[in-house]
């Protein structure tokens, strides 16, 4: 295992999102990481099939939530240097980063994902009183 301790703070990549947590526990080839902040929102639609939109199942992909713990794989956890960015002002920026950037395309698997990011939001809003 790299140097990273349990209490150290570290981004971490899950499915097709990138977070800010703390380290909370350790297992043969994974981090146990409690989130903190989100720097990247995951994408929607299906991640065996990137980019189409004719699959069986389109995945609706929220942001994992403040506080949850989720088993990192271990090449995808870095230490992190800086300040921890505020949750749901970091969830506010990724989600509006990622709304921007389907916005600019025209694909039929964006506005797919663009269908699926407003349901997503209502959710936010709801569980966490934010204002997009």
């Amino acid at each position: 295992m790299k140097n990273i301790q349990i209490g150290d703070y570290v981004t971490a990549f899950y499915k097709t999102g990138k977070y800010v947590g703390e380290i909370t526990g350790e297992r043969p080839g994974v981090y146990v990481v409690r989130i903190l902040a989100v720097l990247k929102h995951p994408r929607q639609g299906d991640l065996h099939n990137p980019k189409e939109v004719d699959v069986p199942l389109f995945h609706e992909r929220k942001a994992l939530a403040n506080g949850e713990r989720a088993n990192m794989p271990e090449k995808t956890v870095k230490p992190y240097e800086g300040e921890v960015p505020d949750y749901n002002a970091s969830l506010i920026d990724s989600y509006t980063a990622l709304k921007e950037e389907l916005a600019k395309d025209a694909s039929p698997h964006a506005q797919k994902s663009l269908e699926t990011l407003k349901s997503i939001q209502r959710e936010y809003e709801l569980m966490y009183n934010l204002t997009f």
